[in-house]
């Protein structure tokens, strides 16, 4: 994995599919981690967008050019078609309306790039099935704390995508920070998407 740890290997499959040079926009980018990356791999431009103070403190820290703001209500401050690829990591399931930040991604992004714990991890519907709201590496947050209001799994995504008319160009699925093929919607822990609008 070029020496990327299993944590990070989310990291490393999104920058396979971002070009050198390309402009991004980090919706939700916490401590700016992953753009820094995504900078010394693919020596990106662009911003990251986060609401936390300390994060957006992080972001500066790390020199990453952050904009303050709340994703949930939209974009309006970036142009059409301003970046190359826009990012929503591990942040789809905390968002009120999902449908309206993918549509905003596609706005003012060529391409998107999405990642998500998959709920349909054969260990979360064995919590469920327990009757127990499922804790996990991708599921960290207790029921009674936690940010995830729309939780979905990769068939729940591919069929949303399907009825809205986005062409999903490439799929990653990660257990472990290993590559999952076989009957990825049950053994598959976090999902990669790359996406953009019909062509």
């Amino acid at each position: 994995m070029n020496g990327i740890s299993i944590d990070r290997a989310d990291f490393a499959a999104i920058a396979h599919w971002v070009k050198p040079d390309a402009r991004v926009l980090d919706l939700g980018c916490g401590d700016g981690a992953l753009f820094k990356y995504l900078k010394r791999q693919r020596n990106i431009s662009g911003y990251g967008v986060e609401i936390d103070d300390i994060n957006v403190l992080a972001c500066v820290q790390n020199g990453v050019n952050v904009v303050q703001r709340n994703l949930e209500r939209g974009l309006r401050e970036f142009d059409d078609q301003s970046f190359d690829y826009v990012i929503l990591s591990q942040t789809l399931q905390a968002m009120r309306n999902g449908e309206r930040i993918i549509r905003e991604m596609l706005r003012v992004g060529r391409e998107g790039i999405l990642t998500f714990p998959n709920f349909g991890y054969w260990r979360n519907r064995l919590h469920v099935l327990n009757g127990r709201m499922p804790v996990s590496d991708t599921l960290p947050h207790q029921w009674f704390d936690t940010p995830n209001i729309h939780l979905c799994t990769l068939d729940d995504f591919e069929r949303f995508c399907s009825e809205r008319s986005i062409r999903i160009i490439e799929r990653k699925v990660l257990t472990d920070g290993r590559a999952v093929s076989m009957m990825p919607n049950l053994l598959g822990a976090l999902a990669i998407y790359h996406f953009g609008a019909a062509g």
